[in-house]
């Protein structure tokens, strides 16, 4: 969405075009962004006791599982290589840890398994399912994976175990792109990922597609070519998020994949929302589901969450906790009776409301009698600026009952949420920097592939 070009907007009347944003709007809009939340991620030691229960009641319960089989070069999250005596002791803890917060009087509307990948161990996966489910009476469960995993052997024990979520990692149909970021030799060209989801369309409520736009060697036609693949598969959603990566690991990534060039943003935004109309209406400024609405990530979903397991991050009452990045240290935090929250950060009257507004608006909607249910009149005089800008910018439009993102507004809010998620992880970067070795000792682990046979690495 460069230049002078016009488009029409919903709600904007008869006739009603505007200009659509220029990379100096983008930029001025960014840096006004990252000033006003730069305070939101400043952490300090906590002992890891366990956080006080929510005023507002239920929340999203989320479990990262970090181990993955193939570590992508333009991944941020926290994951190590899959190993199996790590990965069984690791949910051990991950279920202790889940015990802790039913006794302490949690209650959980959802729960999501992220990662890394969590059907690497779709047994242990199982049986925290169950868990999950026996102590806070959970309906919606949603669980990432990828395409090597789509087979009855692990699909089907996960619907029987409840889930109604299955989220797959493709990121790309485009064969040069898989191989760009080393998941074509792993996971299977364009055309085996195709058949496998055609394959399970229909096993669960909800199919996610995962992927990536603005990739470095990506063009508009192999864009435009994705849309086109996924609006015949069955899938019933797809969330198509833009590159984004730590700042260390775009540096790594030159070197692997190249480097993306942000300018192209608008213009490849532009073709996803056009390309989607009319099989898929937006849940989010990322998010698209056929035919109705369906679930989204939980950090949109939810006004307050806990997260669960190494690497996770909790928003609980005004305040942000992140649990340990080191693997080892969780397993004996959780083996001490504690949580594995090791840092925090209360967050002023004013961030939470800025950012309960980015949560709102970026799901495409701020209900004015959900503000002051929350806030009270506060909250308009806090978020007052933000709220004037938006409108006078087009990215949003007042009604009797609140604020309407436009089409506009969405590209503009992607582009606010992937400046927030590029912090989260830097900050995620920086602290698995604190525990390198350990990580890189995890991440070269041998194990006998076979009995007797030699060892190789997982």
């Amino acid at each position: 969405m460069r230049g002078d070009s016009r488009c029409d907007f919903p709600g904007g009347g008869p006739g009603y075009t505007a200009v659509l944003d220029t990379p100096f709007i983008d930029s001025l809009l960014l840096r006004a962004f990252r000033f006003r939340t730069r305070g939101f991620l400043k952490m300090e030691d906590d002992a890891g006791a366990m956080p006080p229960v929510p005023r507002a009641g239920a929340g999203y319960l989320y479990l990262h599982v970090p181990f993955c089989e193939v570590l992508c070069p333009f991944c941020s999250f926290h994951r190590v290589q899959h190993n199996h005596g790590l990965a069984r002791a690791y949910f051990h803890s991950l279920r202790e840890e889940v015990r802790r917060y039913h006794a302490a009087g949690f209650k959980f509307t959802g729960a999501y398994f992220g990662g890394g990948t969590p059907t690497t161990e779709p047994g242990e996966l199982v049986e925290t399912i169950a868990l999950v489910r026996e102590l806070f009476g959970i309906s919606n469960v949603s669980v990432e994976t990828n395409p090597k995993d789509l087979r009855p052997a692990i699909l089907e024990p996960l619907r029987a175990a409840g889930v109604t979520r299955l989220s797959v990692g493709v990121q790309s149909f485009d064969d040069r792109l898989l191989q760009d970021m080393e998941r074509f030799e792993k996971y299977g060209s364009s055309a085996q990922v195709q058949a496998q989801i055609q394959a399970v369309a229909g096993f669960f409520p909800t199919l996610n597609i995962d992927m990536i736009f603005n990739q470095p060697h990506q063009s508009l036609e192999s864009l435009e070519r994705d849309i086109a693949i996924i609006r015949g598969l069955g899938a019933n959603q797809v969330s198509f998020y833009p590159l984004m990566s730590a700042h260390t690991v775009q540096r790594r990534m030159v070197d692997a994949m190249g480097a993306p060039d942000r300018r192209r943003l608008g213009q490849f935004y532009r073709a996803i929302l056009a390309g989607l109309k009319g099989d898929f209406t937006p849940s989010s400024a990322w998010c698209f589901t056929r035919h109705g609405h369906g679930i989204d990530e939980y950090i949109i979903e939810a006004d307050h969450y806990v997260g669960v397991g190494s690497g996770a991050f909790s928003f609980l009452d005004g305040t942000l906790y992140a649990t340990t990045f080191s693997l080892q240290t969780y397993e004996r935090r959780i083996a001490g009776g504690l949580t594995g929250i090791t840092s925090r950060h209360r967050l002023s009257e004013g961030d939470v409301m800025r950012y309960s507004l980015l949560m709102k608006m970026f799901s495409l909607r701020l209900d004015r009698a959900w503000a002051e249910r929350h806030y009270g009149p506060r909250f308009f005089r806090r978020v007052w600026g933000e709220l004037r800008t938006l409108e006078w910018l087009g990215a949003a439009r007042r009604d009797p009952t609140g604020w309407q993102l436009t089409e506009r507004g969405m590209y503009w809010l992607l582009l606010m949420m992937s400046a927030f998620f590029e912090s989260v992880s830097d900050y995620r970067d920086a602290m698995r920097a604190h525990v390198h070795d350990e990580l890189h000792e995890a991440d070269t682990i041998c194990v006998p592939s076979t009995p007797g046979a030699a060892k190789t690495p997982v």
